[in-house]
C-alpha cells in the first residue's frame, strides 16, 4: 500500500521518520518507505553500515507498555535462537521513542528493529511459485519454526509490567473483539448479519465447551501470514517477523493463521500436512487438539472482517468485505457439517 500514497502524505511520513531518525546512529542516507499498514515501516541505514526498521507505530493501536513488551518478546526470542528482528536502541539507551504531535501526526511511538534479509514467503492473493515439493517442505520449516517459538515462550520469564492482548475467547468472540466486531459491520445485508451473529453464539459455545486442558495456550505470534514468514540464507532459511499483533492465545491460532490464506493452493493438502509434521517435529501436538483447526481456520477468517471492516479506506474494501464474508460462512457451513 505504500506506493499507493498520495504524495503529500508520503512527503509528511518521510519528515516523522527524519525526526525519529534524529535519536538512532544511523547513516545520514534517506529513509525508504516499505510498507504502510497498521505501521509506517522505513529501512534505514545504521551507523555501522547494517540495513534495520524503522517502525511509526500506528497511534492508538498499542499503548507504551504493549509495544515495549513485544520489544521484550522479540528480543526473549532473538535469544533463544529464534530468527526474528531485534530491537535496536537510541544513542542513549532507548527501545522506544514517543514523537510529539506536529501539523500532520498526533503523538506516536516509534522503534527501530534489526532488518531480516531475505524475501516473504508469498503476497496474499497470488498463487505460489514453488514445486509442491518445495511448498511441502517450506512449510516443514514454518511448522518447526512456530513450534521452537512458542518452546521459547513457554521457557521465558517475562518482566514485570508485561502486557499484550489476548487472542481468547472475549478477543476472538467478545464484545470487543481484538480486531473489531466482524457481525457489526456498515454496508452489510441484514442476512450477513443475521448469520455472523448466529455464527458468533455457535462458535462461542463450540470453543467454550473444549475441555482446558486440551488447547495449547500461551504467547504466539498471531499473524504469520506469507508477508510475515521470510525465506532466508541462512539457519533453518526461516525468519518471522512483524510482531505487531503478538499476544496471548491459542497455539493453534497460530497454525491456523499461516494455513488459511493457502486454501486455494493446489498443493494445500501438502501445505497442511508439512506444517503439522514439521510442529510436530519440534512440539507435541494431540490428535484430539487438532480435531480442533477447522474451528480456528473460521475463527480467524471472522478476524479479517472485523479488520477490513474498520478500514474503509482500503483498496476495493467493499468488494473485498462480502468476499470475506461468504468464505467465512462457506468455511462454517462445512465445519458445522463434519460436527
Amino acid at each position: 500500500m505504500a506506493e499507493q500514497l498520495p504524495q503529500t502524505i508520503r512527503e509528511a511520513l518521510q519528515k516523522r521518520a527524519l525526526e525519529a531518525l534524529d535519536h538512532w546512529p544511523v547513516q545520514a542516507h534517506e529513509p525508504v518507505l516499505m510498507k504502510y499498514r497498521e505501521n509506517a515501516v522505513f529501512r534505514i541505514t545504521l551507523e555501522d553500515g547494517q540495513f534495520a526498521a524503522l517502525r511509526l507505530h500506528r497511534p492508538g493501536y498499542h499503548d507504551e507498555t504493549s509495544l515495549r513488551s513485544e520489544l521484550d518478546f522479540m528480543a526473549a526470542l532473538k535469544r533463544g535462537g529464534l530468527n526474528v528482528p531485534r530491537p535496536v536502541a537510541t544513542s542513549d539507551g532507548q527501545n522506544l521513542l514517543l514523537l510529539p504531535a506536529n501539523g500532520h501526526f498526533p503523538e506516536q511511538h516509534a522503534d527501530v528493529v534489526s532488518w531480516i534479509d531475505g524475501i516473504p514467503l508469498g503476497q496474499s492473493g497470488t498463487p505460489l511459485s514453488h514445486s509442491t515439493e518445495m511448498q511441502a517442505d517450506i512449510f516443514f520449516r514454518i511448522g518447526q519454526g512456530m513450534a521452537a517459538m512458542h518452546e521459547l515462550a513457554d521457557a521465558w520469564q517475562p518482566p514485570e509490567g508485561f502486557s499484550r492482548p489476548a487472542w481468547d475467547l472475549d478477543g476472538l468472540l467478545g464484545e470487543t473483539p481484538l480486531w473489531g466486531r466482524f457481525w457489526d459491520c456498515p454496508g452489510l445485508p441484514s442476512s450477513s448479519i443475521a448469520a455472523l451473529l448466529a455464527l458468533r453464539d455457535e462458535l462461542r459455545q463450540a470453543l467454550a465447551a473444549i475441555a482446558p486442558d486440551t488447547l495449547d495456550y500461551g504467547l504466539i505470534h498471531a499473524d504469520l501470514v506469507r508477508e510475515n514468514i521470510f525465506l532466508t540464507e541462512e539457519g533453518s532459511n526461516i525468519a518471522f517477523i512483524d510482531f505487531d499483533d503478538a499476544g496471548h492465545g491459542f497455539r493453534l491460532f497460530d497454525l491456523a493463521t499461516a494455513l488459511l490464506k493457502n486454501r486455494s493452493e493446489p498443493a494445500y493438502p501438502a501445505i497442511e500436512e508439512g506444517l503439522i509434521s514439521g510442529y510436530r517435529s519440534r512440539r507435541a501436538l494431540s490428535d484430539t487438539a487438532l480435531a480442533s483447526l477447522p474451528l480456528f481456520m473460521v475463527l480467524r477468517s471472522l478476524t479479517y472482517i472485523g479488520w477490513l471492516a474498520e478500514r474503509p479506506e482500503t483498496p476495493d474494501a467493499a468488494a473485498r468485505l462480502s468476499r470475506y464474508v461468504n468464505e467465512s460462512l462457506e468455511m462454517a457451513r462445512k465445519l458445522k457439517a463434519t460436527a
